[in-house]
């Protein structure tokens, strides 16, 4: 399976409204908190992997959590490198865990480590057969992801190219695309 992205900085309210007059459909706005972990093996950063556990809370007026309120769902995701220079496309694995707290205490007694986490509040789209995201990331400013995943390597090039032309007709430029992950555009901002 391979996940074919594009993200770009954007105007949330303005993308909002746009993806309202192109008849796109409003599905789900969720909280997310994703850990992310260093292997004990090999550097992650070095190799341009992705190892975390993500803990998504539905917003339940599709603003707002309500306090207190547990997770309702917990996944474990692998991604691998980068494939290409034009896109964020690279091999993803992920499942759900039923509880992801035991699955940070597995991977701490496997000697992998939390890195860093990324908070952030999600808003997804269905448009033209992708996925639209508009993220509101804790610490760094508001973004716009387009994605579908595709099962073979071969639809890589024309999902991408589908995915910009897309990105187009929302008065958004592929461009201006940031191929650098939420997680390391906040540890950039660290070492600033």
């Amino acid at each position: 399976m391979y996940e074919v992205e594009i993200k770009v900085p954007a105007g949330l309210d303005a993308t909002r409204e746009r993806l309202r007059e192109v008849g796109a459909e409003r599905v789900d706005a969720r909280r997310q908190r994703d850990t992310y972990y260093d292997a004990p093996h090999r550097e992650f950063a070095a190799t341009d992997e992705a190892l975390r556990i993500r803990r998504e809370t539905p917003l339940a007026d599709g603003e707002r959590s309500s306090e207190g309120e547990p997770d309702a769902a917990a996944t474990v995701t692998y991604k691998g490198p980068l494939l290409e220079e034009a896109s964020k496309t690279r091999a993803e694995h992920e499942t759900g865990v039923d509880d992801g707290e035991a699955l940070a205490a597995v991977l701490s007694g496997l000697g992998f480590e939390p890195a860093a986490t990324v908070e952030k509040r999600r808003e997804l789209w269905s448009y033209d057969g992708f996925t639209v995201t508009l993220d509101a990331v804790a610490g760094l400013d508001e973004y716009v992801e387009i994605e579908r995943e595709v099962e073979a390597e071969g639809e890589v090039d024309a999902t991408r190219e589908a995915a910009v032309e897309a990105l187009d007709r929302l008065g958004l430029d592929a461009a201006d695309q940031v191929r650098t992950s939420y997680l390391g555009l906040l540890l950039a901002e660290e070492d600033d």
